[in-house]
Formats: C-alpha cells, structure tokens, sequence
C-alpha cells in the first residue's frame, strides 16, 4: 500500500540492514535509513508527514479522525489509504459532527482538503468546523467547563498548524475555527449542483452523472498535485483528505434509498470500488457519510460494508423510546464499531468493548462506554421475590425445604 511506501524518499532504501565495521574491528549492525534533504550529517532520518504516525501494529501509516476517542477505537487512527464509512444518525445531526472533525483536523496539521457535497456548498462547510484547543492544559479546563460551567470563555486557546505538534487534538464544539486558518489552508471542492450538466446523457448499467464527475475530480487531484508519489522530489510529502457527504442520497442521483429494485443498483458499490484504488495507490485517506437507514436493499448495505476498510454506526435517542428513558439520560446515542480493517494482517484486531454510548456535551463529543444503573426499585425487587418463591415450590424437595415456602432462596 502507499502508506507502507510513505517512509522514504528513495525506493528501496527504507528498512534496509548493512554491516558497519568500525576502525576497532567491532561489528556492529546499523538500520540504514533515508536521509534527510539539506543535511550533511550523515545520520539517517526518517521523512515524516505532520499529522501522521506510524501504527506499531502493522506498520501503517496513521492519521487522526480528529476525534481521539474514536482513533482509540480503531486502533490508533484512521490509515492512510483507506476509507472510513459513517453510517450516519436517523435525523443526521450527530454524522455531521465526525464529518466536521476530521476537516478541522486536516486544517490543523496543514493538509490538503478535498470537500465533496451535493447538499451544501463545500465553503460553507469549512465555515462551520469546530475551534481546536491548544493543549492538554487547555482539554483540562474544557472538561472542567463541562462538569462544573466555571471556566471563563477567555481562558480557551486557539492553535495554528505550526504550534501543532501531537497526534489528534481537541475541538471546541460551541466555536467556530479562525478564519485565518481556513485562508492559510489548501483545499478544494466539489458541489454538485455546479458539476452537473443537463446535456449529459448517462449508459446504462454505469456509474452515474455524479459518482463520474467526483472520481474524475479526486483522481486529478491526486496526480496532479503528486499525492501518488509520482515527483516525491519536487515537493514536499503532505497528506490529502477527502470528505463526502450524504453519499448514496437521491441528491447524488442514486435510487438506493427510493426504492429496493432500484434501477443503479451497483452504481454504488463500483464507486467505492473505484475509490479505494485511487486511495490504496496515494497518500489520502477518506471519510464518508451515508444514510444506510434509508437503504431499501439490505444486500446493498452488506456490500457497502464490504468495500468499505472502516464502518462506524451512529444510532441517536432522537424520536425513540430511549430518548426519555431514564436508564440512558446521560447519553445522546449509541455508537458502533461495525467493522476494523484487515490491514498487513490475517486477521482484524477486534475491541473487547461492544456496549459505546455518545453525548455530546457544551463544547466537547464524547464517546464513553455505556453503564446503565441497576433496577432497584422497590416494586421490581418485591415482585421478582414473589416470583422467584412461587417457582421454588416446583422444585426438588431439598430446594423447596430450603426455601421455606414463601421466602426466596437465598444461596
């Protein structure tokens, strides 16, 4: 894969071992590395990309959600090369938010944008990203904020790409990112409506008008900018993101979501297919939302999956009985961990936590496993007593002895 490629600027050179010999006669063996440009030194250098580390798993090369609970979760980060589906909420309120984050992450860590929409206008989008925190200090304070809604807004920091310097930060959900760093950023966009031309006539059996232009327009970036490795000399190495939005959705003009026999069935599942080449063969990484809910074809749904490296479900308390159940009254929804990718590995590395519950507090997204409270009420304990004593009587003697006719068993 690309990322794998990612760790130095001469082929071959990386990962090397060779024999040095000093004026002792004392073997030794040395990992013989890259050098870094400009440097006479002679001490071998790793090239590295802000923003990325390597996985101590697989090797992969890493980049951050902008969530780090979230990069917890898969395994440290999202690898470069690879795509992350976001099963978006019922009422999309919540999607939005991971979408958001992991922008605002490429802006912190001067990567290049690549923002695709068919609903909302790409500028716009990076209008609402949320404010990054400076530091630890400053996450203390917001988690101080949070709880007790002491802190003072003043006491809030802001960071630039260049004072950046750690892997993942922590945003501020209640503000919005300097604009000064969006216009020192580098990206690009890609809205819908100003792609699509009325006089263009789609084959059967083929991708559709919008799915055509976006892989067209993410593969020109790609070579044109060198994010292929194709003139690693000629500039340095940077990382590129990808963003779209509400894919699947009727207004990229699919109709998965109309109707189950849908006529681009597999219009779909060829785009992921495709993008995932774009993506193994370049130093990008992707997210993707989509409203699976609305997905009349399950089987559409268990390929999307499979296409896909990393899926990750969002199910709101909105509009359900959980909303004002008590048990989870200090949770906005439930998260899922659908599926990990396979990478450099036989088999995937799989959480022991199942039970993930979100909320999103004044200023910061959280993810938290969930604990529900125990049912002690007075009315379940004593009907459940009563319940339990009746079921004794038709036991063996020794147990029914034990029990004592209306009292409970008590081992």
């Amino acid at each position: 894969m690309a990322a794998v490629a990612t760790c130095g600027t001469g082929a071959g050179s990386a990962g090397s071992m060779a024999a040095a010999t000093s004026s002792s006669d004392v073997t030794s063996f040395q990992r013989k590395g890259p050098r870094a440009s400009g440097t006479d030194s002679g001490v071998p250098r790793l090239v590295s990309i802000a923003g990325t580390r390597p996985s101590v798993r697989n090797g992969q090369l890493l980049v951050s959600t902008g969530l780090p609970a979230l990069d917890q979760l898969l395994g440290g980060g999202l690898a470069v090369g690879t795509v992350l589906l976001i099963e978006e909420d019922k009422y999309n309120i919540y999607s939005p938010l991971l979408f958001k984050y992991f922008l605002a992450e490429g802006i912190i860590n001067g990567h290049t944008l690549l923002v695709a929409s068919a609903k909302e206008d790409p500028a716009d989008i990076l209008q609402e990203l949320p404010a990054p925190l400076l530091d630890d200090n400053c996450k203390k304070e917001l988690d101080e904020d949070v709880y007790n809604h002491k802190t003072p807004e003043s006491n809030i920091k802001m960071v630039g790409p260049v004072s950046s310097s750690r892997f993942g930060h922590y945003y501020d959900a209640s503000k919005r990112i300097p604009q000064e760093l969006i216009e020192a950023s580098k990206w690009h966009g890609f809205f819908l409506p100003e792609k699509i031309s009325s006089t263009f006539k789609v084959e059967p059996c083929s991708l559709t008008h919008g799915y055509i232009k976006l892989l067209h327009f993410i593969q020109n970036i790609i070579y044109e900018e060198g994010f292929d490795g194709s003139n690693p000399q000629k500039k340095q190495k940077n990382i590129l993101r990808i963003g779209i939005q509400n894919l699947g959705s009727p207004l990229w003009g699919d109709d998965i979501c109309c109707t189950e026999n849908c006529d681009n069935s597999h219009s779909l599942t060829k785009f992921l297919y495709v993008l995932r080449g774009l993506l193994r063969t370049s130093l990008s990484a992707c997210i993707i939302t989509m409203p699976t809910h609305l997905i009349q074809n399950k089987a559409i749904i268990a390929r999307v999956t499979n296409l896909s490296d990393t899926v990750v479900g969002l199910e709101s308390f909105i509009g359900s009985e959980r909303e004002t159940n008590p048990l989870y009254k200090d949770y906005h929804g439930l998260i899922h961990i659908r599926q990990i990718p396979r990478l450099n590995n036989l088999i995937c590395d799989e959480s022991d936590v199942k039970d993930l519950a979100f909320k999103l507090k004044r200023k910061l997204f959280t993810i938290e496993r969930l604990h529900l409270p125990p049912d002690l009420s007075d009315t379940v304990s004593r009907s459940s007593k009563q319940d339990l004593a009746e079921s004794t009587k038709r036991l063996g003697p020794g147990c029914g002895m034990m029990a004592g006719g209306k009292k409970h068993l008590d081992f």
